[in-house]
């Protein structure tokens, strides 16, 4: 149903018609210029200007609607078809949109990504330059876009659940900058096909059980890419799927709401209701946003008519939101044809400008450097007389390209440098500047570069004298993360059965009990939502440790860690942190499910996170405080069969910090340089008893971290004096071993060293199997370890 002006300005008190009328024909024109932006960003990739092109065309009426209530301090927390919302609140442009098209990567042009991510992915600072973190309250603060489909439901739910904290948990009160008790509302977008994904229910569940400011705005234009909702959503409806979640009197659950994308009024209403009830009471709310349109189809790569029929196209194109939008507003006298049609012709031509603006600014220091590389082909081709028709082959189709790329300026100097050989210097030399100015543009920010990054942390050791105290492991642990919770107010623990037991191996006993269940709290079985109230009070400026219960489980989280965490710096040049801690534990216990060492697929997949693998609690606790004292994000991966092993509590349980990187001999030889972490050095230890007796000297090397992995190349000094190296742990073959291996051998240059093939010891294809003998025939075990070290010495 329609609504007409005077119930709008009913609705939300406005102080005048006129200021009413004003502020309608500003939102046409944000909706205009916005539409515009799609139109002209397609046919630019259409042209070959850029690569790829999906936009939000279709949704700006809703969005221009929602901007209305976004405040200072809010998140958003959305997808990329959201840059109708951001012109809005006056956070993107055109010129930048535009920018971030062309994958310009001068972060004066393209601020959001550098260039490293496609159009409409949109970031804010929330540190400065030197890691402090920022006055969050007063800035409309956008959790770094990813495109994976419902890959933004995880940090949504806690960058709301952050708010629950800053406005129930009565130490964090003092943190002004970050919240202003708890009343920031995250604005979460996502297109309706993609709440099929697992992600969005799982949230959706945690949400409406905790009771959080999370305001999910649902985009139903009827398709995902070519695939009817009747095929994606039971009933066809996702706000009819999601009755079942509805809050009721003396329940928990959401407020649901069905809205249609084009009427005006009634989203504003909608809007205004639900998202004041989500920031007053932190009840979650859900728009269903219906009959939304695609005008453009899902996006550059293909074309929606060949998928719906030519009523659907024509339904479409009357239900177009700008259109009613632009019948609304002449049926209620708000304007009339001529002035629409001037906005309209404002929006355009401004949009034409900012793309021109940001096209030359795009190309202006590429076509710089084409002509310096003219300018060094032609003095190289006078130097070289007998070569210089070669050379000068080279230059028609970089001077004549319109659109150069920095791959093609490379391209031609290093082919002028192969003809040139030696007396190629200067293009040598320019060659050299650039790669090194591409490394910085295209390579650079994988972790924090800063001062507060965690390879910056200065290292202090334990300090445990002969009095000392000799404690099991969980107790030693227990004892720290009292001192912790003490001391560090931000600090905020959650995992499965983390908070009334303690733990599953007690490293948190009495302690909910002691600092509360806000801050230690027990959750669902929901890894992924785990991960993703980490993610959240992380970007708020919190430090959360979010416990998963053994690593094995690590699989379920594993997405919002390499998509989200992992690539945070990266994709936004360094300027927004996460600094999330993940506690686990696994390694030798008893069966398939709870012996997880999969460390080569951790690896691979976590670049940009700290792996880190203590052999004990001690070491474990100096982890923490590394991480804890850096903005860089980290995994802890605490040994299972460690937590009753005896070991001396230190003193300065609080200070001391591990250094990255850097790892420590635990026994000094001189025949074999072996190599592991974690729970297998005591069976390497063991093996090494077996040895020594037969005369074979073995320096054992803990490496503490496998990211970052032994940054000062103190393993190759030590096969220098041994010759003999072998890699040992408890992953699959080619995992962790292989990954040591190949840095040492290939990139320190150990291969040059070596008297024998080096080795690798890992466990077997399979997973452990159960029971001690499972354990012994599924990893290594000291005699195998033994009987390798003893082979490697008749070679």
């Amino acid at each position: 149903m329609e609504h007409n002006t005077s119930d709008l300005i009913t609705s939300t008190n406005m102080l005048s018609f006129d200021k009413f009328k004003d502020g309608v024909l500003h939102d046409y024109y944000v909706a205009s210029l916005s539409r515009e932006t799609s139109l002209l960003g397609r046919r630019e990739v259409l042209t070959g200007k850029a690569k790829f092109g999906i936009f939000g065309d279709g949704k700006e009426v809703a969005q221009v609607a929602m901007s209305k209530f976004f405040q200072p301090g809010d998140w958003r927390s959305g997808y990329y078809r959201d840059q109708t919302l951001m012109f809005a609140i006056g956070v993107g442009t055109p010129q930048q949109y535009f920018a971030q098209l062309y994958a310009d990567p001068d972060p004066q042009n393209e601020p959001f990504s550098v260039g490293r991510q496609m159009n409409s992915h949109y970031t804010s600072r929330n540190a400065d330059a030197e890691g402090n973190w920022l006055d969050l309250v007063h800035i409309k603060n956008t959790a770094t876009d990813m495109a994976p489909t419902a890959a933004q439901m995880p940090r949504s739910y806690g960058l709301a659940y952050a708010s629950k904290c800053f406005r129930e948990i009565p130490e964090l009160q003092q943190f002004t900058n970050l919240s202003n008790n708890g009343n920031e509302v995250c604005f979460c977008t996502i297109g309706d096909a993609s709440t099929s994904e697992g992600h969005f229910w799982e949230i959706v569940n945690a949400a409406g059980v905790a009771q959080i400011p999370l305001v999910i705005f649902v985009w139903d234009d009827g398709y995902g890419i070519s695939v009817p909702r009747e095929l994606q959503t039971t009933k066809g409806s996702i706000s009819e799927a999601l009755k079942g979640f509805e809050k009721e009197e003396g329940t928990n659950g959401f407020y649901i709401q069905k809205v249609k994308g084009w009427d005006y009024m009634g989203m504003i209403e909608a809007f205004e209701e639900g998202i004041s009830l989500a920031r007053e009471t932190h009840t979650p709310v859900i728009f269903h946003v219906d009959e939304l349109t695609q005008p453009q189809g899902h996006s550059t790569s293909g074309s929606h008519e060949r998928y719906k029929s030519p009523e659907r196209l024509e339904w479409e194109r009357e239900r177009d939101c700008l259109k009613k939008l632009k019948e609304w507003i002449l049926k209620n006298g708000l304007s009339d044809e001529a002035t629409l049609e001037k906005i309209e012709q404002d929006a355009r031509a401004n949009v034409k400008d900012a793309r021109d603006k940001a096209w030359k600014d795009y190309i202006k220091p590429i076509k710089a450097q084409v002509e310096t590389t003219r300018n060094i082909l032609n003095e190289l081709a006078e130097q070289l007389p007998e070569k210089a028709g070669d050379i000068k082959k080279l230059l028609p189709d970089l001077v004549t390209n319109r659109e150069p790329l920095r791959k093609n300026v490379l391209q031609t100097l290093y082919k002028a440098i192969l003809i040139g050989g030696n007396q190629a210097v200067t293009a040598q030399q320019y060659y050299d500047t650039l790669c090194a100015e591409n490394a910085v543009i295209y390579n650079s920010n994988l972790y924090d570069e800063g001062p507060k990054s965690a390879l910056k942390v200065k290292p202090v050791a334990p300090v445990v004298t002969a009095d000392s105290p000799v404690l099991n492991g969980y107790e030693i642990l227990n004892h720290y993360f009292d001192q912790l919770f003490s001391n560090n107010p931000k600090v905020i623990a959650f995992g499965e059965d983390l908070g009334k037991i303690g733990d599953v191996n007690q490293g948190f006993a009495g302690l909910q009990k002691k600092h509360g269940p806000e801050r230690i709290a027990d959750t669902g079985i929901r890894e992924l939502s785990i991960m993703g109230r980490g993610i959240g009070l992380a970007l708020r400026g919190l430090r959360p440790i979010a416990e998963i219960q053994y690593l094995d489980y690590l699989v379920y989280g594993l997405q919002p860690l390499t998509d989200d965490v992992a690539s945070l710096q990266y994709r936004t040049g360094g300027q927004q942190f996460c600094p999330l801690i993940v506690r686990s534990r696994g390694h030798r216990l008893e069966g398939i499910w709870h012996s997880g060492s999969p460390m080569g697929m951790i690896i691979n997949s976590l670049r940009g996170i700290h792996i880190c693998v203590p052999r004990n609690m001690v070491q474990a606790a100096a982890m923490y405080n590394t991480l804890l004292q850096s903005n860089d994000p980290g995994l802890v991966i605490e040994s299972l069969n460690g937590y009753r092993l005896k070991e001396k509590l230190p003193e300065n349980l609080d200070t001391m910090t591990l250094a990255f990187g850097v790892p420590e001999i635990l026994h000094p030889g001189t025949d074999i340089t072996i190599v592991s972490y974690g729970s297998t050095l005591r069976v390497i230890q063991e093996a090494i008893k077996i040895v020594e007796p037969l005369g074979v000297s073995c320096e054992l090397i803990d490496v503490q971290t496998l990211l970052p992995f032994d940054i000062h190349h103190s393993i190759l000094h030590s096969l220098k004096k041994t010759n003999r190296i072998v890699f040992i742990d408890e992953d699959v073959p080619g995992g962790a071993t292989a990954f040591m291996l190949t840095k040492v051998i290939e990139e320190q240059g150990g291969y040059r060293h070596l008297d024998v093939a080096p080795r690798t010891i890992t466990a077997k294809e399979h997973r452990p199997g159960y029971g001690s003998d499972g354990d012994y025939f599924s990893k290594p075990n000291a005699e195998e370890v033994a009987a390798t070290l003893l082979d490697m010495m008749k070679e």
